[in-house]
């Protein structure tokens, strides 16, 4: 098997695939690695209840649109890991899994790329890693005296391991809301939040979110000011079990607490929550430390970069890590473009 091709592509979920489509078109010789044992993505850890902010035909990725679940308006996880694998399959996609990147180093005219599963070598090198890897817990004081059971929302499966408990749900984001939705049924629920819970008005689905994001890319493109795409609207999609709760009166949300206790969680006015478990619904970071050799990293631990191009790279581009990388380009059908663009642009270079 040759372990020298023009792309390497690390990272075997949307994103990598979305490169894969584009790099197949270009012709250029090209390997996906993926640290996942099965096709799928991050989309096949999820937890059973989460559903999809957009009907299937708006969380398509390129060439191919996912086709709708029998029954449902927004699909399930395990649909879209469904559509992933059979996406992956359809354009014959070289993915080799499971095999971990540990390194991406200099090595004279190409990039030479680590993994347990031996060396890979290529004239560029695009990093599709994602963050569902490196979850982030913040450093509330008393954390690590709680007693109880602590997990962050990669560990979330659904409330039955929790019926008749004490949970706290601590985030004021859509994950937090869909857990705090999904558990409230079952549990004694507190669902803690930084600030009053901010819905999006219930009309508004991933459909307007992708159409208020070409918007604000299109602004910028053009040289006018940034609309800011809908973070004015709000923070959570109200997602029919989401609504639901809300409407029932049942999703209410708590200020966030000062301090974690042995037995739960205390406030700064001295009120106290006990607790058989917390779940930590407090986001993400980039798992970009296969990239450290390269010493490209910023004050802020982000890669600068133009598009999708790392500044002090240009045969390394990353893809799918936020807007930072292409704007919605950490959502399903919003990897397209700077997939296509940063195909585009190894193209050019290795020309």
């Amino acid at each position: 098997m040759s372990t020298q091709f023009d792309v390497v592509v690390i990272g075997g979920g949307q994103s990598g695939l979305a490169a894969g489509f584009h790099l197949r078109r270009a012709g250029l010789s090209f390997v996906v690695l993926d640290a996942e044992p099965a096709p799928g993505g991050a989309w096949q850890h999820a937890w059973d209840s989460l559903r999809l902010f957009s009907p299937a035909a708006y969380s398509s990725l390129p060439g191919r649109l996912m086709p709708p679940q029998p029954g449902e308006t927004y699909p399930e996880a395990s649909h879209v890991v469904e559509y992933l694998t059979d996406y992956e399959q359809r354009y014959e996609l070289p993915v080799h899994r499971p095999v971990r990147v540990t390194g991406v180093h200099r090595d004279g005219g190409l990039l030479r790329v680590d993994s347990d599963a031996g060396e890979w070598r290529a004239r560029a090198v695009i990093s599709a890693t994602g963050s569902w890897s490196r979850p982030f817990m913040p450093a509330v004081p008393g954390r690590e005296l709680f007693s109880g059971r602590q997990i962050h929302t990669v560990d979330y499966r659904g409330p039955g391991e929790f019926a008749g408990q004490r949970v706290i749900v601590v985030g004021g984001r859509n994950s937090a809301a869909q857990i705090a939705a999904d558990l409230v049924q079952d549990t004694h629920l507190t669902w803690v939040t930084l600030r009053e819970p901010r819905y999006l008005p219930d009309d508004i689905d991933g459909r307007v979110l992708f159409d208020a994001a070409t918007a604000r890319r299109r602004a910028l493109e053009a040289g006018l000011p940034d609309t800011g795409g809908v973070s004015g609207l709000g923070d959570i999609v109200a997602v029919p079990p989401v609504r639901a709760a809300r409407d029932a009166g049942l999703l209410k949300a708590t200020p966030m607490f000062q301090r974690v206790t042995p037995t739960g969680v205390a406030w700064a006015d001295g009120m106290t929550a006990e607790a058989d478990a917390i779940i930590w619904c407090t986001g993400f970071r980039s798992a970009l430390s296969h990239l450290g050799p390269l010493g490209l990293r910023g004050p802020d631990g982000r890669i600068p970069t133009r598009g999708t191009e790392a500044e002090g790279e240009p045969r390394l581009h990353l893809l799918g890590y936020g807007d930072w990388t292409g704007l919605a380009s950490a959502t399903l059908i919003g990897v397209g473009r700077p997939a296509r663009e940063a195909v585009r642009a190894i193209s050019a270079l290795l020309r």
